[in-house]
């Protein structure tokens, strides 16, 4: 990646792969059972985000530790033997960081950072340390069956907003090819230093922030043998529908908690 000072962090140099489990295609349409553990998500990463069993809140794992942002805002450390039926994972090993200006928003990083990227046909994690203006996130209440698709849950979900907060914003820029295997684009989680409160990011205002970027030129998935991932679904672009949720642009979303 280039820096604004215009050192490149370069694709090459090492084997980074980014583990998948499932596809967010089968989150879409209501595969929500776990059937990856966490314990052995933990062997192919120590840095990533995903869902847990019955899509019971938020994932962000950071340093080797595994936190789960449950639907009331809560944040509790996630159990070896939990299971996830959607999360991206890889080794973090950035070499090379750079500032975020002061009022740079989500929309803003985004743009900024493509532009410095070396490609974007290439999958990067990204870390993003410091203190936050304004964090909005969001969580989402665990399912029942039969499963209704995420569309229908996300109107269902909590969201936070947290002011002058100091935390870490984790997750992956996935390529336009990737669609219907990953979320194109940026897709982010935030989580408290105090690890107090998080979710998955929709907007975010930079105070005093650093960012990392690490390529993943090698890529991995875990596929699910059950009959949710196995039952035909539609093939149609779900693109938009996707964007919708992941930058919270739903109905009856409530805002639960303002710190």
């Amino acid at each position: 990646m280039k820096q604004t000072a215009g050192a490149i962090l370069t694709c090459a140099g090492g084997d980074q792969v980014l583990t998948q489990v499932s596809t967010i295609t089968a989150l879409l349409n209501g595969a929500y059972d776990g059937h990856v553990a966490i314990s052995e998500l933990l062997s192919h990463g120590d840095f990533g985000l995903g869902t847990f069993d019955h899509l019971d809140g938020e994932m962000i794992l950071l340093d080797g530790e595994v936190f789960q942002i449950l639907h009331s805002g809560a944040v509790v450390r996630s159990s070896p033997e939990a299971t996830t039926p959607f999360a991206a994972v890889c080794e973090f090993q950035a070499k090379e960081h750079h500032n975020l200006p002061e009022g740079m928003t989500f929309n803003m990083y985004a743009k900024d950072e493509d532009r410095l990227l070396p490609t974007l046909n290439m999958f990067f994690a990204v870390r993003i340390d410091g203190c936050f203006s304004r964090v909005t996130a969001r969580s989402v209440p665990r399912q029942e069956k039969p499963y209704p698709p995420l569309a229908e849950v996300a109107a269902q979900q909590s969201v936070f907003e947290f002011e002058n907060i100091s935390g870490t914003i984790a997750g992956f820029r996935c390529p336009g090819y990737a669609g219907g295997i990953n979320v194109p684009g940026y897709h982010l989680h935030f989580i408290s230093d105090d690890r107090s409160c998080g979710g998955h990011v929709l907007e975010f205002t930079v105070d005093d922030a650093v960012a990392a970027t690490d390529c993943d030129n090698g890529f991995a998935m875990m596929l699910p043998e059950d009959g949710l991932f196995y039952e035909p679904h539609a093939d149609a672009d779900q693109r938009a529908t996707l964007q919708q949720i992941e930058r919270g642009k739903v109905d009856h979303a409530q805002v639960v908690m303002v710190r």
